[in-house]
């Protein structure tokens, strides 16, 4: 039998170190369960990091903005475009919610550096044990406690004791399946290619992020630093073109010069093919067993919600087990927990990740010219621009989870 901790947290990913951290941060011991080593953790591939101020201000708390910054962008701003007529219709400037925020921007941080500065500071934190190349296989609940049941680096069986399990390891979650819990929702039928390339989009008067309307082929278009400094583009695809044919080299340079032609080719630095979920479970918690992140809901990257909501599930959780391991509360608050963030992940994150893709796709001509008049008029008033920029930024999300009983 491995070491009782209070919390065994699977996945080391920004939602599993978050609430790791957190929980340290208030003198609760966890275990955090990895099934990738050391050697090969940081060689995932590339994914999300538009980091929204609500979430810049939870790093902040566990002193991880700061490792962050550094490696990242600062974007105040960002922009929606036709590309039909190539124009801009409209830019918001976050400047607008100085006030409510310490943060009036989006930081370009991918997630893989995110987890790397994480986990340093995970295993540098002496009530967090980390436990890498380590699988979970299953685990069991009583009345007091819990016991997963992990094959350790060495591949032997092990079982790890704790009050509490917390499942932050994505879409296909063992602890999600060990609950039984349904995970309701719909996957969209064209997958979305994501290309990076080495150009400097900003000389054709690009903000750092973009959002490009198009009923044939929407894009989005975000800037991360490097060296070299890359910028990535997104493109939904034809459900039944072969993979092969869609990331040969010469398929992925049309596509780039028909976004934007330039003379010579791309530097492609890579891509990747992906389905997009819209999906939500229909339970966060059984007993001693709760969801946090993508493994309690997974959505379209469009809007960088998915990251970002799933770390407020992480610092919202990590409050409430404080509490509870500490006798301050007892356990319906996390039956609070699984109705604050759930209404959260079913009215906000989804809701306005189905939202940002409608948006973006849409064909109805009358629509679309609506839908840009209303952006250029949220734009240009300052009032509707805060309570827009309030929205996407989640900070109004987190607003109403807390006055939820």
């Amino acid at each position: 039998m491995a070491t009782s901790n209070p919390v065994i947290v699977v996945g080391a990913g920004p939602v599993g170190l978050c609430l790791a951290l957190a929980l340290a941060q208030q003198d609760i011991a966890v275990t955090l369960i990895e099934q990738l080593s050391d050697d090969n953790f940081l060689d995932q591939v590339p994914r999300a990091g538009s980091n929204h101020p609500a979430t810049l201000e939870l790093f902040d708390r566990i002193g991880l903005y700061e490792r962050m910054e550094p490696r990242g962008i600062i974007a105040p701003k960002f922009a929606y475009w036709d590309r039909q007529g190539g124009t801009r219709i409209a830019e918001f400037d976050h400047a607008v919610i100085k006030d409510d925020t310490k943060f009036p921007f989006v930081l370009q941080c991918e997630r893989i550096k995110i987890i790397e500065e994480a986990l340093a500071m995970a295993k540098a934190h002496p009530l967090i044990e980390v436990r890498m190349s380590t699988t979970l296989t299953g685990f069991e609940q009583d009345a007091d406690s819990v016991l997963a049941h992990v094959t350790n680096a060495a591949g032997e069986s092990e079982t790890i004791r704790g009050r509490y399990i917390v499942a932050a390891e994505g879409a296909r979650s063992i602890v999600r399946k060990d609950l039984d819990i349904e995970f309701e929702g719909f996957t969209y039928p064209e997958r979305t290619l994501n290309i990076e390339v080495a150009y400097d989009f900003k000389q054709h008067g690009y903000s750092e992020r973009n959002y490009i309307s198009d009923p044939v082929e929407y894009s989005n278009l975000f800037h991360w630093k490097g060296p070299p400094d890359r910028w990535r583009i997104h493109f939904p695809t034809d459900p039944n073109e072969d993979e092969t044919a869609l990331t040969r080299p010469e398929a992925m340079q049309a596509r780039l010069k028909g976004f934007l032609p330039i003379s010579g080719d791309y530097q492609i630095c890579g891509c990747n093919l992906y389905a997009v979920h819209q999906r939500v479970a229909k339970k966060f918690r059984v007993g001693r067993g709760i969801l946090a992140g993508d493994s309690a809901h997974v959505n379209s990257p469009i809007g960088g919600m998915g990251l970002n909501s799933g770390v407020h599930d992480a610092f919202n959780l990590a409050d409430k087990l404080a509490r509870i391991l500490r006798g301050e509360a007892d356990e319906n608050e996390l039956d609070r927990y699984e109705r604050q963030r759930r209404h959260i992940a079913v009215k906000h994150t989804q809701a306005q990740t189905i939202r940002n893709k409608r948006l973006l796709e849409e064909r109805d001509p009358t629509v679309r010219r609506r839908n840009h008049d209303e952006l250029r008029r949220s734009a240009e008033d300052p009032e509707l621009a805060r309570k827009f920029l309030l929205r996407v930024s989640l900070i109004e999300s987190i607003r109403e989870a807390e006055q939820i009983p």
